[in-house]
């Protein structure tokens, strides 16, 4: 134990091996032991021990169910999927009932086999009390990418729905179903899905601004759109709305407004970024020595280089795009919608 405490894991396996050896009829110590071997990444050795007990020892029902659930957990920790789920499905009929049941969701998900994913998340839901909600919303929004890569709208907007049922602040499902508008070209309903979104998590605005911007420019009224996307930015101050804002600005309005906006948000919160856009706006403005400006501004850009990350509130990955669900936790949902502000001037 002292070993674990003191992370000295190789010498904790020696004094546990010299353990079972001298107590050989020792469930708990195999156990122990097994449970290191998958720390360390010896997961052949775990699996060894755990099938010769299965195999040499008389073990009564209870004990050798409790080394099923370990040589189930050192498939999962090997990525053996299948004789994973072999084991899981037989362990949920006893004591290891909700451990299998989570087990199994854990490997549908790595799986991608979504529809097993929903029967499972559902079930837990219902045996443990706790919401599965936001996670099946996400499982039906990958069947609906499903479809649409098979070019099956009709399946996709059903699964998108069923997202939309199954928690109703899906603010994926309605992207996806503003996106399948806009490629029929229907832009005002795409518009319409995605304004929901204000009504399902604000934060979120960031990732349909500029698909909404772009659909309203379809529809001949990009003034109407910038209007819609400034009040937005006035209500909720995203930073991810501005850099939209900016742009649509600088192109519709010219560049003594846009450099009034980044003036008026560089004084409300001094960041990098809104600097860039003034020295931007500055620069196509002749009264300013255009050269000079510029060579401020490419100087400001390598200052702000790719610190706009977004950092998973679940285990700190940090992304440069966003996710959906976190590369490394697996979490849904865990990246905010909008990057931490990595380049505010203190």
């Amino acid at each position: 134990l002292n070993y674990l405490i003191t992370n000295q894991y190789e010498k904790a396996i020696n004094a546990f091996m010299d353990a079972v050896r001298i107590n050989n009829e020792s469930l708990e110590l195999h156990f122990a032991l097994g449970s290191i071997l998958r720390r360390m990444g010896h997961i052949d050795r775990a699996i060894n021990m755990h099938l010769d007990l299965l195999e040499n020892r008389d073990l009564n029902p209870s004990q050798e169910e409790s080394v099923k659930a370990e040589l189930a957990q050192d498939y999962l920790k090997a990525g053996l999927f299948d004789r994973a789920e072999e084991l899981f499905l037989k362990l949920e009929s006893g004591k290891y009932k909700q451990y299998a049941s989570n087990a199994l969701l854990e490997i549908y998900v790595k799986e991608r086999e979504w529809q097993n994913a929903i029967k499972m998340a559902t079930k837990l839901e219902k045996e443990s009390g706790v919401s599965f909600r936001l996670q099946i919303s996400h499982y039906h929004c990958e069947i609906a990418l499903n479809a649409i890569l098979d070019k099956d709208k009709k399946s996709a907007i059903k699964s998108l729905n069923d997202a939309l049922d199954a928690h109703k602040k899906c603010v994926r499902a309605n992207i996806l179903l503003g996106d399948l508008d806009a490629e029929d070209g229907d832009y005002n309903k795409a518009i319409n899905h995605w304004k929901k979104i204000e009504f399902q998590d604000p934060e979120s605005l960031g990732l349909v601004a500029a698909k909404i911007l772009n659909s309203f420019e379809k529809l001949k009224k990009p003034e109407e759109g910038l209007s819609l996307l400034n009040l937005y930015f006035e209500n909720y101050k995203l930073r991810s709305l501005l850099n939209v804002i900016y742009e649509a600005t600088l192109k519709l309005e010219g560049f003594e407004m846009a450099e009034e906006l980044a003036r008026k948000e560089l004084i409300r919160k001094p960041s990098l970024q809104a600097l860039d856009q003034l020295f931007q706006a500055r620069a196509m403005n002749s009264k300013h020595k255009e050269q000079d400006i510029q060579l401020i501004q490419q100087t400001v850009r390598n200052a702000i280089g790719n610190r706009r990350l977004f950092t998973c509130n679940s285990c700190g990955f940090k992304a440069k795009q966003h996710h959906w669900q976190c590369p490394a936790c697996n979490a849904w949902e865990a990246l905010p919608a909008e990057p931490s502000e990595m380049n505010e001037i203190s």
